[in-house]
């Protein structure tokens, strides 16, 4: 079970907090984020989430400013108080430009009304993330494979390779740790939110698929027995003299 921490994520994780009340939209929200590889720890209050944003880093915040408890612009308020950075992406019934300029002007990235198409919140949280990561490559790549951490997609010798949510967060922390050791345990963290949890014989499945699906690559998951696991660096194809 994954709990809340304090300190980094130790670059682990695409990882997404989702502020909404309305329990029908935000298991919508979750699900649909999750099934592209991104982690989601819902909460349903503002004071949870201002809790939540002080112990957790996050790579993107998606807040609805109708809140119980403490209003979404108050959450706003007091992360950029705290110099936090993480994008925002504000959610709002009211279709107003002075709830807009106020939002945006309190340090908000972006703004949707409601309702809107998933497919359109999905690409402006590809677009803040993107724009999180800086100029940075977003691709991570061990020899043949290829991970697009933007489109969670993941090639093969330039095929594309159908992982599950779950099989393309376990590529992704493999691939940010290349040739170390990754426990089961940071696998957990990874792979699970608040409230959810993943026993480690399950752990083993996802690595024992993931493994086939990269065979023919020369891609190797080594099993490290009681530590964890390690995604080995492919040897150097020999160039002629």
């Amino acid at each position: 079970m994954r709990t809340a921490a304090p300190g980094g994520n130790d670059g682990l994780s695409m990882r997404i907090l989702l502020a909404e009340d309305d329990q029908v939209m935000a298991d919508g929200l979750s699900r649909s984020l999750r099934g592209t590889g991104y982690a989601v720890d819902h909460v349903g209050s503002g004071s949870e989430a201002d809790t939540a944003l002080t112990t957790q880093p996050y790579d993107l915040l998606i807040l609805d400013l109708g809140l119980p408890g403490m209003p979404g612009i108050d959450v706003l308020k007091r992360l950029r108080a705290r110099n936090d950075s993480v994008p925002v992406l504000i959610l709002t019934a009211a279709d107003s430009v002075e709830q807009r300029v106020r939002g945006l002007d309190l340090g908000a990235d972006d703004f949707m009304a409601k309702p809107f198409a998933l497919s359109e919140l999905e690409a402006r949280v590809r677009a803040l993330v993107r724009r999180r990561m800086g100029s940075g490559s977003t691709q991570l790549r061990c020899g043949a494979l290829t991970f697009d951490q933007i489109s969670r997609s993941a090639y093969l010798d330039e095929h594309p390779l159908e992982l599950s949510a779950r099989e393309v967060g376990l590529l992704e922390v493999l691939l940010q740790r290349i040739g170390r050791l990754v426990s089961k345990e940071q696998i957990v963290d990874h792979l699970c939110e608040w409230g959810d949890e993943i026993s480690l014989n399950a752990i083993e499945v996802y690595v024992h698929r993931l493994r086939r699906k990269l065979e023919g690559g020369r891609i190797r998951i080594v099993t490290v027995r009681g530590l964890g696991y390690c995604l080995e660096r492919p040897p150097e194809t020999d160039v002629p003299a």
